[in-house]
């Protein structure tokens, strides 16, 4: 069972796609959020959390005071499921809140592409078996997509390699969790393209 750890939809089950997907546990779950709410990284931020699923670590996000949250899951069947979690997080929230959250089932590398958004906080939880080459992709083109000060999180099994860097990323820190390696990235200073 899935459940938003905390915040204003704390308790909230979400379901979970039944096959396909891997979700985060909640202790992996609770540590990340430890440690992004200790860097005061998740109020009033622009959230993207890429290959979603049931769209767990978003949601938890936009349960702790993220501004807007973006879901992308290009599985048909999990992008509903995002959808009908989604739904049930936005009629928990408070009177007044102004939380946006999107569901778009496009691919990663399609919706990273076709993005004009800038984001603070980015989770890609990929399958395992996503290729190093394709996550190196990915990341390619979340770079241009990054707020100065943003948090890149990268889950993924503990016998895969660390992810290659593109430039204008670095590793901030790994933290292992069992058979679950965290890669915290981060913008280099002065790398993006907008001259600031």
């Amino acid at each position: 069972m899935t459940r938003i750890i905390a915040g204003f939809a704390g308790s909230l089950t979400l379901t979970v796609p039944r096959v396909g997907t891997r979700p985060t546990s909640d202790r992996v779950r609770e540590a990340v959020f430890s440690a992004v709410d200790a860097r005061d990284a998740v109020r009033g931020a622009h959230v993207l959390d890429l290959y979603a699923g049931s769209g767990a670590l978003g949601l938890e996000a936009a349960s702790r005071g993220a501004a807007t949250v973006t879901l992308v899951e290009k599985s048909r069947a999990a992008a509903e499921v995002c959808r009908r979690n989604t739904a049930a997080i936005l009629s928990a929230r408070p009177p007044g809140s102004e939380l946006a959250v999107e569901v778009t089932s496009s691919p990663v590398q399609a919706f990273l592409g076709a993005s004009g958004a800038e984001f603070d906080l980015v989770f890609i939880d990929p399958p395992y078996e996503l290729g190093e080459a394709e996550l190196l992709h990915n990341l390619e083109a979340l770079v241009p997509r990054l707020a100065p000060h943003a948090i890149v999180v990268v889950e993924r099994s503990s016998r895969s390699p660390r992810p290659g860097l593109p430039a204008g990323l670095e590793l901030d820190r790994r933290k292992d969790y069992g058979e679950t390696t965290l890669w915290w990235l981060g913008p280099i200073a002065g790398s993006g393209d907008d001259g600031v």
